[in-house]
């Protein structure tokens, strides 16, 4: 991976054709290849990628960009990592690396055929070419391969199947990027094929879906039904990948629809999801927060009937801690904390936090205005910032009281007015309280 770089204008584009060498078979097709001109792609090249570049480059190795950030490029968007591909080895790359004298680091991907690289304090993620030789619908095992179309073959998606030539030549063998521009989410070659080479493709499948296509409902049949035929291989999958890619796709578009036909495919049972998800909760909640940049947990929790079902979820999934408290706050107080009729609306949210004095109380509450479609109140408690106590057991002993049990009673009792006083009164005004009394 590589870090970002500075934005530019949109893209200018040279097209040009040609035909692909490599495979013959049914997945053989004419690259489609086009001339990429744009000020997002020649903001990549850093003193560290020409360095790259020019290493690769006097080796007879060829260098490109792969995955995502071709992607991006193509849509006119600076991406936030760029990963490469390449026709030499991991052994090869340590040798050459080595030679120039280059530091590499994090080389836990070498048995796959990445290498990290750390070139004028920027990190390059580079990958051999390769060929999935066996697979379990988990895991692979490789071989390299000089051929970029048999790597290309090899991935999920036609929109991620695509590379760049550092001049600009696009490489693309699966007609990803008319996809792309049809805002279409295909399989490479047999959708079957994919999913059962790795399950988690599944997941993989509506989180691009999300984040691409234009309407909610523009599947192609024969894919759902793919996916539903496979759907029990995901019980196979570790949790921690699942809620990676569930967690981006309930943040994208769609995601109330795509949720939704996840169950209708049977896939929610092996994913952690509750059987009896409530569905139409998820539609009326997807419309309050959509625009409003929810967390994960913020619209999945929806879903939940009970508490049971948020930790039935980490049992499956093993969200994190903070997600964890999350969901159970949401379904908790959902229906519970409502806002008062008045001048003051905010007021029954603003003391609940207050009283409950435990982490994160602000952002919790932020994102259950959000699940509530509270837009006023979600603004007003965004910029409210919670007050402090004024008075300490330190401020009484100083006044005279020493017994600790009247301490923490009177602490109690001035936490009361102060509150009734929408947290305006100060210290003095509040031991003035226990003074006169």
């Amino acid at each position: 991976m590589w870090g970002r770089a500075a934005a530019g204008p949109v893209l200018s584009l040279l097209c040009s054709s040609g035909t692909s060498r490599g495979l013959c078979g049914p997945l053989s097709r004419t690259v489609s290849t086009m001339q990429l001109k744009s000020s997002e792609f020649q903001a990549l090249f850093t003193d560290g990628l020409k360095s790259i570049a020019e290493l690769f480059s006097e080796n007879s190795y060829e260098l490109r960009i792969a995955g995502g950030a071709v992607r991006d490029l193509l849509t006119g968007k600076q991406p936030d990592d760029v990963d490469f591909a390449t026709t030499a080895t991991p052994e090869h790359m340590k040798q050459l690396f080595q030679a120039a004298g280059i530091r590499m680091i994090n080389n836990k991907g070498e048995k796959h055929g990445t290498i990290t690289a750390r070139v004028h304090d920027q990190n390059f993620e580079i990958t051999t070419l390769r060929i999935d030789v066996t697979t379990d619908g988990r895991h692979a095992e490789v071989q390299f391969t000089t051929d970029w179309q048999t790597d290309a073959e090899r991935r999920d998606l036609t929109v991620n199947s695509m590379f760049l030539g550092l001049d600009g030549t696009l490489y693309d063998y699966f007609n990803g990027f008319d996809d792309l521009k049809k805002k279409k989410i295909r399989f490479v070659g047999d959708a079957t094929q994919r999913i059962q080479e790795d399950y988690l493709r599944i997941m993989r499948y509506f989180r691009f879906y999300g984040k691409i296509a234009e309407e909610p409902g523009d599947h192609d049949l024969s894919t759902l039904k793919s996916i539903k035929k496979n759907a029990k291989g995901l019980a196979g999958i570790s949790g921690e990948r699942i809620w990676v890619e569930l967690k981006k796709l309930l943040v994208g578009n769609h995601a109330a629809h795509l949720i939704s036909l996840m169950y209708e495919l049977e896939i929610a049972q092996y994913i952690g999801l509750p059987v009896d998800g409530s569905l139409e909760e998820l539609k009326r909640v997807w419309k309050n927060v959509q625009h409003r940049s929810p967390k994960p947990m913020t619209v999945l929790a929806a879903l939940f009937r009970t508490q049971d079902d948020v930790l039935r979820l980490d049992l499956r999934l093993k969200i994190s801690k903070e997600e964890k408290q999350l969901g159970l706050f949401l379904v908790k107080y959902r229906r519970d904390l409502l806002k008062a009729d008045g001048s003051d609306p905010l007021k029954p949210y603003r003391d609940f936090i207050i009283d409950l004095r435990e982490p994160d109380a602000h952002g919790k509450m932020c994102e259950l205005l959000k699940y509530q479609g509270e837009e006023k109140l979600l603004k007003d408690m965004e910029e409210w910032s919670i007050p402090r106590f004024p008075v300490s057991g330190h401020d009484l002993r100083k006044i005279g009281i020493t017994s600790g049990k009247e301490i923490g009673t009177i602490l109690q009792e001035l936490r009361s007015i102060w509150k009734k006083s929408c947290y305006l009164l100060d210290k003095e005004e509040l031991l003035s309280n226990v003074k006169n009394s």
